[in-house]
């Protein structure tokens, strides 16, 4: 993993997710703006795959396991497409919350999964 992508990623993914909150509570169903943020971070979490498969073949392998890595970054690519799904069949205020909170969840994976690369050792 790069560092500095990381916390571009968790950055945007916070703010998505408080974009989103607060168009929710504030009564607005699904619109641009808060499917825009969660595409943006869907799109960061494509990128970081290619990294994270590109990493370990220029010198910078993961310290934790590799799996656990995965299964994070996976999960965290499935979550988001189907919270724009939920907010496309349901369009209800309460969609764009959990769009909200799936960017959230996303920001707080993305953290774990540099931990798990950087910090742990196997």
């Amino acid at each position: 993993m790069i560092e500095w992508f990381t916390w571009v990623q968790v950055g945007v993914a916070v703010l998505s997710g408080l974009l989103c909150l607060a168009l929710g509570f504030a009564g607005r169903a699904p619109n641009d703006w808060s499917m825009g943020a969660a595409l943006v971070v869907e799109l960061l979490l494509v990128v970081q795959l290619v990294v994270a498969i590109v990493a370990p073949a220029v010198g910078n392998p993961p310290t934790g396991s590799l799996l656990e890595f995965y299964v994070y970054l996976v999960s965290a690519i499935i979550l988001v497409p189907i919270a724009g799904f939920w907010a496309l069949v349901e369009r209800n205020r309460w969609s764009t919350v959990i769009l909200g909170v799936a960017c959230l969840a996303v920001a707080v994976m993305v953290f774990r999964m540099y931990q798990i690369w950087t910090v742990q050792v196997a």
